[in-house]
């Protein structure tokens, strides 16, 4: 019986944990498409909806301009409310929401013509700063 309480408390545990990494105001942190971050401090949490467009040069190629990636967040707010926002590759200027700038840092992998990047395999760095 007290096996059976421990397996059932672990359970619970691990169901109510939060789905994503926590992240600090001004520190970096990486998500995957689909994960969410709990940004302590700031009241938000941010979800990485995927990658909308890229058209960055492949490294394996000769490109008369650099391209852009737009990289789609979305911030939830603890109180409830939702706000998507686009970020580019290309012009790094943050976005604000409220009190808090949420940035683009990197987003990997940097494409090759050679190897097409499956939409899961992406990977931003982001920034949340007051």
């Amino acid at each position: 019986m007290r096996s059976g309480c421990a397996v059932l408390l672990l359970a619970m545990a691990i169901a109510c944990s939060p789905s994503g990494p926590t992240a600090r105001l001004d520190e970096n942190f990486v998500l995957a498409p689909g994960e969410t971050a709990r940004v302590t401090g700031a009241d938000v949490s941010i979800r990485f909806a995927g990658v909308q467009g890229d058209s960055r040069c492949p490294a394996d190629a000769i490109c008369i301009q650099g391209g852009d990636a737009i990289v789609r967040v979305e911030v939830l707010a603890s109180s409830g409310g939702a706000m998507t926002y686009d970020l580019h590759t290309a012009k790094s200027e943050p976005v604000r929401h409220g009190d808090v700038s949420i940035a683009l840092v990197e987003l990997a992998p940097y494409p090759f013509a050679s190897r097409p990047t499956q939409p899961g395999d992406y990977r931003a760095t982001l920034r949340v700063t007051r």
